[in-house]
Formats: structure tokens, sequence, C-alpha cells
């Protein structure tokens, strides 16, 4: 059976003003490059702080875990964390428990980058609540928090 364009309907694109998808991304970029830029100071980007930032809030963890608290593909957040690794922010060592597992541990010196990055990371956080206004940005977080805890993929997958 051979297929007729013109036998079948014509696929309209969507106007980018309705789609999801890039409306979240263009706003992740516009947030990513506001907080890079503050950042900067301390020699952090973004996502470099928000890796630091979350170990120290989980402690000695697996990148597998570390991966699934990020909302980041293994992958992904291996390829994010090796300039980390390289400057000696984290290190990879053997879990106490098991010797076969390896485990992300926060430096010393990742922690005081960390920390010196705080000052930076606030500034970023008072411009685009002065920008958005507090309860705004506030509700944005909330907002977004369920969009995280919603596994859309695995609804998708269930529709199939």
């Amino acid at each position: 059976m051979s297929r007729h364009p013109e036998n079948s309907p014509r696929q309209v694109a969507p106007p980018p003003t309705r789609c999801n998808c890039a409306a979240l991304r263009e706003a992740a970029r516009y947030v990513t490059q506001l907080y890079d830029q503050h950042l900067a100071a301390a020699g952090l980007r973004s996502t470099q702080f928000s890796i630091l930032a979350r170990l120290k809030e989980l402690g000695p963890t697996t990148i597998n875990a570390l991966a699934h608290a990020l909302v980041m593909d293994r992958t992904t957040l291996g390829r994010n964390i090796l300039p980390l690794q390289r400057r000696r922010l984290i290190a990879v060592k053997r879990g106490e428990n098991d010797a076969r597992r390896k485990e992300l541990h926060l430096t010393p010196a990742g922690r005081a980058r960390l920390e010196a990055s705080f000052d930076g990371w606030a500034k970023a956080q008072a411009e685009f609540e002065g920008t958005l206004g507090k309860e705004r940005a506030s509700q944005l977080r909330d907002l977004l928090r369920v969009v995280v805890g919603t596994d859309v993929r695995a609804e998708a997958d269930a529709r199939a």
C-alpha cells in the first residue's frame, strides 16, 4: 500500500507559543543564564551548583541516586561531574558497606566552593524574584515541583 500525501490529512505545526516543552525550555535557558552570570564569580555554573548543593543535602550517594534526585539522565550527570572531579570538588569512593558500590562525595574543597557561591546564588534569586515577584516565584516553584512529581512518561507509556 502506498502513501498518498494528497489523501492524508495535512499536519499543521502548532504555534510555538502553545508548546509546553518549548516554553519550559526557553524559561529554563533564561533562568540558567541569569544564575550562571551570578555564580561565575565563584567559578561555578548553575548545573554544577545544583549538583554540589544536592550532594551536600544527600551526603555520599551513587550517581544513579543523584541523577534521580536531580531529574537528570545518568550519562548527562556523568559528563557534568567530570569537571567537578578534576577540580577535586567531588570524589568517587568505594561504598563503606559495599566495596562494589561507587559513591560520590562532596570534598572539603567542594563544600568551600559551594559556600563561596551562596552570595551569587542569593543575588540571582533576588533578581529573579524582583522581576517576577516573590509570591509568583514561589507559586512557580510549587507548580514546577508538581510537574516533576507527575511522571508523564509513565502515563504516556500506559496509554500506548
